[in-house]
C-alpha cells in the first residue's frame, strides 16, 4: 500500500528542512496546507511532500524563501526543472528518487535513471546518484520515515540496473595478470548492491573476477588458493559480522583461508570502517569506498 500520509517529521527527514522551519513557513507564507487529526496533529499528502522537496531544492540553490513562496506550485516545478538542467542535476534526481520510492512508482524511477545516465554513464549514476541516495535511505530507515517495503522496492530497481550493466561487461577481454578477485559476502550478510557494482567496475577494467555473492562460509574459500591461483579476496560488511564479531571473522579468515600464506583480504562497507587497527593483520586492507579500492587496481593490473 502506498504511503499517502506523512508527519511533519517525515517531511523534515525527507527534505532536510527542520520541522520548526516548516511550521514558520506555513504560518508566514501559507507554503503548505496540512490536514489535521482530531488531536490537531499535522498530516501531509504526497503533493505536499513533492512541494517541500522542490522548495528544499530551490532553497539550496540560493533562492530566498519569500521568492519561492510567491510562486505557484507549477512555477516552482518549472524553476526546479530549469535549475536542474543548468546546475547540479543529481541533487534534483535524488529528490525524484525519494518520490518514486514513497509512491512505489517504477516509471518515475526509470525516467530519472534515463535522464541521468545519458550524461554521466552507469558508473557516474552509481557513484553520484545511487550511493548518496542509498546513504540517505539508511537514515530514513533508522528514523522510521520508510518501512521495509520502500527499501525493498527501490533496492530491487537499483539492483536491476546493476545486473543489466554487469551483463554488458561480462564478455569483455580480460587482461593478462596474476590476480584473481574473489568477491563474497560473509555468512548471513545479504546486502549485495555494493559488491555487485564493484564486480561491474572490476570487469569493466578487464580484471578476472569470481563473484560468489551473499552469505559465503569461509571454509569454502581456500578452494581458489589451492588451485595454484593468486587470489585477492574482497568482502563487503554492512550488517554481518557485527562490529563485536568482526575481529574473530578476520582471525578466522587467516586461519581457514590464508592458512599462513600472505593471502590478501580487502574489506569495504559500513562495519569495515569500524575495524580497529590492532585487529588488522598485514594481509588485511580496509577501503573507505569502491572508488578508493578501484584506484589501487591500475597498478595491480597494468604493471
Amino acid at each position: 500500500m502506498v504511503k499517502s500520509k506523512f508527519s511533519i517529521k517525515d517531511l523534515e527527514n525527507l527534505s532536510g528542512i527542520k520541522s520548526h522551519t516548516i511550521r514558520i513557513w506555513e504560518k508566514r507564507y501559507n507554503l503548505l496546507e496540512p490536514n489535521r487529526t482530531d488531536t490537531n496533529i499535522r498530516t501531509y499528502d504526497l503533493d505536499s511532500l513533492r512541494k517541500i522537496l522542490n522548495v528544499s531544492y530551490l532553497k539550496n540553490a540560493g533562492i530566498k524563501i519569500s521568492t519561492i513562496a510567491s510562486l505557484t506550485t507549477e512555477d516552482i516545478e518549472t524553476q526546479v526543472r530549469s535549475l536542474a538542467v543548468r546546475n547540479n542535476k543529481n541533487d534534483h534526481a535524488i529528490q525524484e528518487l525519494k518520490l518514486s520510492m514513497m509512491n512505489f512508482d517504477q516509471f518515475m524511477f526509470q525516467r530519472v535513471y534515463d535522464s541521468v545516465i545519458k550524461e554521466i554513464g552507469f558508473s557516474g549514476v552509481f557513484y553520484d546518484l545511487f550511493i548518496p541516495f542509498l546513504e540517505e535511505l539508511g537514515f530514513l530507515w533508522q528514523s522510521k520515515t520508510i518501512n521495509i517495503a520502500h527499501e525493498h522496492f527501490i533496492s530491487h530497481l537499483i539492483k536491476q540496473k546493476v545486473l543489466v550493466n554487469l551483463e554488458r561487461v561480462q564478455n569483455q577481454k580480460i587482461k593478462e595478470n596474476e590476480n584473481l578477485y574473489i568477491l563474497f559476502l560473509p555468512e548471513n550478510e545479504v546486502h549485495d548492491l555494493g559488491l555487485l557494482f564493484l564486480n561491474y567496475e572490476l570487469l569493466k577494467k578487464g580484471c578476472k573476477t569470481v563473484y560468489l555473492g551473499a552469505s559465503m562460509i569461509l571454509e569454502a574459500l581456500p578452494y581458489f588458493k589451492n588451485k595454484g591461483i593468486s587470489p585477492i579476496y574482497i568482502t563487503y560488511i554492512t550488517v554481518q559480522p557485527t562490529e563485536k564479531e568482526t575481529p574473530s571473522f578476520l582471525k578466522k579468515f587467516n586461519r581457514k583461508v590464508a592458512q599462513k600464506d600472505n593471502v590478501e583480504l580487502w574489506l569495504l562497507g559500513h562495519l569495515a570502517q569500524k575495524i580497529k587497527t590492532k585487529d588488522l593483520s598485514d594481509n588485511h586492507t580496509v577501503f573507505r569506498g569502491i572508488s578508493e579500492l578501484m584506484n589501487k587496481i591500475p597498478q595491480l593490473v597494468e604493471a
